[in-house]
């Protein structure tokens, strides 16, 4: 059974109506959970901003807590503005560019939730490289949703994130069917 979702949850879906690439709920309860796993000090990093959904269940798997910060990165500057603006946590810290550029100056990280192109699709090496030891990797959207099928572009973009997740040397990783099809991974 769920409970209704977190208040920055509400109010990160109000702003996402007009988003359509927004944060599957079982996977937004699962990084809400990863993050409260966070270590004393801990630093969180999201790719891909949108509307905030992915963040939100991020800051409340976090909150009370203000030891922990979470960094995320929108390369769409609009957007960023918008999500912004929302009623944040001073833990959370907003970044707007290319993941790719900024990543290497980022230093590491806890927990990584990688939702855009950039640190995903191209770029994965950087992600991981940006992980602590014992650090955790999230990659979702790694199914298609019912009724849907992906065109064979995108699925050869998925398929080539999945075999460098499960056989990376760094790597301790696992594929989960819930929510939007998820790859968690640990670092060794």
């Amino acid at each position: 059974m769920n409970s209704a979702p977190p208040p920055l949850v509400t109010a990160a879906l109000d702003r996402a109506a007009d988003f359509a690439y927004s944060c599957d709920p079982a996977v937004g309860r699962l990084l809400a959970t990863l993050a409260a796993h966070v270590p004393p000090h801990g630093r969180v990093l999201e790719l891909g901003t949108g509307a905030g959904v992915g963040l939100a269940w991020l800051a409340s798997g976090l909150v009370p807590r203000t030891d922990a910060t979470v960094t995320t990165v929108e390369y769409d500057g609009e957007r960023a503005s918008q999500t912004s603006s929302g009623d944040w946590p001073p833990f959370v810290r907003f970044l707007t560019g290319d993941a790719l550029e900024l990543l290497p100056g980022l230093g590491t990280f806890d927990l990584i939730f990688a939702d855009a192109v950039a640190g995903k699709q191209t770029g994965l090496d950087l992600t991981i490289a940006a992980l602590n030891p014992r650090g955790m990797l999230v990659v979702d959207d790694m199914s298609p949703a019912p009724g849907t099928v992906w065109d064979s572009e995108f699925a050869a973009k998925q398929d080539a994130v999945r075999r460098t997740l499960l056989t990376h040397e760094r790597l301790v990783t696992v594929e989960l069917p819930h929510g939007s099809g998820v790859i968690l991974a640990t670092a060794r």
